[in-house]
């Protein structure tokens, strides 16, 4: 049995699971195209990501236009994907070493038993030279242990996000997963509108990101990959302002990507310090402050003047 010490910022390697943490990937990509077929949509795509609970990761509760409402949990304690209605219904399938096409297979199964079927496009969004669901026999991996301090992680993060989140009273996003990089991500706005993003993602229409960056943004979020050893931290504006790259950040190891575009800072970094909460709430604050001063945000009018004081 784990104890309360070992669930606290766990060593997640990405050497160590990176063909799981690839598979996992696309498993999440076919829960979140579920609830981005069914969910009305939101702001900034709010309505397709995903959210942390106390065993994994779920789409919450979601209508369906002619069969009941009904959500999908990636249970990841117990490592079962799981299709439940709000009739009362259940279905469900174990997460094990499994090819990403019977994943989809077994979904769409599902969801049509339960009277929810849904039709999705079957291709992966964000990763290049992406393999249709119903073609990919090459994901097929699935440590349960690492998937399981992978989602540990994220509950370390998202506590510590949350805190960060509270000193903003102006508009800001929720902290989700986005399962096109499978990233947990938050986002503060100024209330101004951007210039329209002109940037080009995998298998993402210019619309897609130009609703997600339709307004000026400052940025930040986790993700499970490079240039971090077992992820990164990272944070960045929309549009970038002038000298925003330039300005010192912290904690020691945070440092500016020019491939990325973006303030990086490795997990390890984090879990490694002395008090990892103020290693990382010192990056989201110094990196948000970068954005709003070059970018002459309205400070006064759109943060707590007490700080994080009901965090």
């Amino acid at each position: 049995m784990a104890t309360a010490q070992t669930h606290r910022w766990p060593a997640i390697p990405v050497a160590d699971w990176q063909g799981t943490r690839d598979t996992f990937h696309l498993y999440t990509q076919v829960v979140g195209k579920v609830r981005l077929a069914n969910e009305p949509h939101a702001n900034h795509w709010w309505n397709t990501t995903l959210y942390l609970t106390s065993r994994g990761l779920t789409t919450s509760p979601m209508p369906h236009p002619t069969g009941p409402s009904f959500q999908i949990d990636l249970d990841l304690v117990d490592h079962r994907l799981a299709v439940t209605t709000v009739t009362g219904d259940r279905r469900s399938l174990a997460l094990v070493p499994r090819p990403v096409a019977d994943v989809h297979a077994a979904v769409m199964s599902m969801l049509d038993d339960l009277g929810v079927g849904t039709d999705i496009w079957p291709v992966p969004v964000e990763i290049p030279g992406a393999i249709p669901f119903p073609d990919d026999t090459v994901h097929a991996s699935y440590d349960a242990d690492a998937v399981h301090r992978f989602w540990l992680a994220l509950v370390e993060i998202e506590r510590v996000v949350k805190r960060f989140r509270a000193r903003f009273v102006g508009k800001a996003s929720p902290i989700h997963v986005f399962w096109g990089a499978l990233d947990l991500a938050h986002t503060r706005f100024s209330g101004r509108t951007a210039p329209p993003y002109e940037g080009e993602v995998p298998n993402c229409g210019p619309h897609v990101m130009r609703e997600a960056y339709s307004h000026e943004v400052s940025s930040c979020g986790f993700w499970p990959g490079a240039p971090g050893e077992e992820g990164t931290f990272y944070a960045y504006a929309y549009p970038e302002p002038s000298g925003y790259r330039d300005a010192p950040v912290a904690p020691e190891g945070a440092r500016w990507d020019d491939d990325l575009g973006e303030f990086v800072l490795p997990y390890e970094v984090v879990r490694t310090a002395p008090d990892p909460d103020g290693a990382l709430l010192a990056f989201l604050q110094c990196t948000y402050e970068a954005a709003a001063d070059a970018a002459g945000w309205d400070r006064a009018a759109l943060e707590r003047p007490s700080g994080d004081r009901f965090a």
